[in-house]
């Protein structure tokens, strides 16, 4: 299938989901893994309406940013582990930061974003699962709770809300606790009014699980293979 195809299909699936949990599936935003993409593919996704787009690595993107920047209206997400000597130029290359996972992260970030006058909005990375491999704040974690009580002093952030990658499972049904789990943690952390913003955003589920996401909460699917197909095995 040609990724216009691929893209209105995977609205179709979010939309059933939506109505399934009840929920508006205008309250879930597609973001389109473009990472290891090239130029040409991620503009295909653009032209099928795909508006928000997410990638791993600082250099990649620095590679082919030229080439998608007449895209207007186009969201450019940092959604991989971020360096702290990598966020400057992720400050300037990127419209905001999904994977923020430490306090000194969040100061680099904060910093950078103040060299170029911007107000950054960013997501806070929860390692759900526990997973050493991972990426990401525990649950729990002194680190997360130095990262929740430093938040509103950090002036040129924006805390949107978190993001997590579950536990890798063939049945995207057993991903569902660690999907609630977030949705928890988030309503725990409004409920406390701990970074004196909205954190309204959960961004979870991915192209073999984002149904059970959105069931779930999830107000960000991010769909790199359904809609681009395989990557190449590096």
């Amino acid at each position: 299938m040609s990724i216009p195809e691929n893209v209105a299909r995977v609205r179709e699936r979010i939309a059933a989901a939506a109505r399934r949990a009840g929920r508006n599936p205008e309250e879930v935003t597609l973001m389109g893994v473009s990472k290891t993409f090239a130029a040409e593919r991620v503009r295909e996704a653009y032209q099928a309406g795909v508006r928000v787009f997410g990638e791993n690595r600082v250099q990649e993107f620095a590679g082919k940013a030229g080439a998608l920047a007449d895209l207007e209206n186009a969201e450019w997400h940092m959604i991989g582990h971020l360096q702290t000597n990598k966020a400057l130029k992720a400050v300037e290359l990127f419209t905001a930061i999904g994977s923020v996972d430490s306090l000194r992260l969040a100061e680099k970030l904060n910093s950078s974003a103040g060299q170029f006058g911007k107000k950054l909005p960013v997501l806070i990375e929860i390692n759900v699962g526990g997973e050493a491999a991972k990426s990401g704040a525990s649950l729990e974690s002194v680190e997360l709770d130095a990262l929740l009580h430093a938040a509103p002093q950090l002036e040129h952030l924006e805390f949107r809300g978190l993001m997590t990658v579950p536990p890798f499972t063939e049945d995207p049904q057993q991903a569902r606790p660690y999907f609630r789990r977030l949705r928890e943690l988030r309503d725990q952390i409004v409920a406390r009014n701990l970074v004196h913003v909205g954190v309204d955003t959960l961004s979870m589920g991915m192209s073999h699980d984002f149904e059970v996401a959105i069931e779930e909460g999830s107000t960000c699917v991010r769909v790199g293979t359904a809609i681009f197909g395989e990557r190449a095995k590096l």
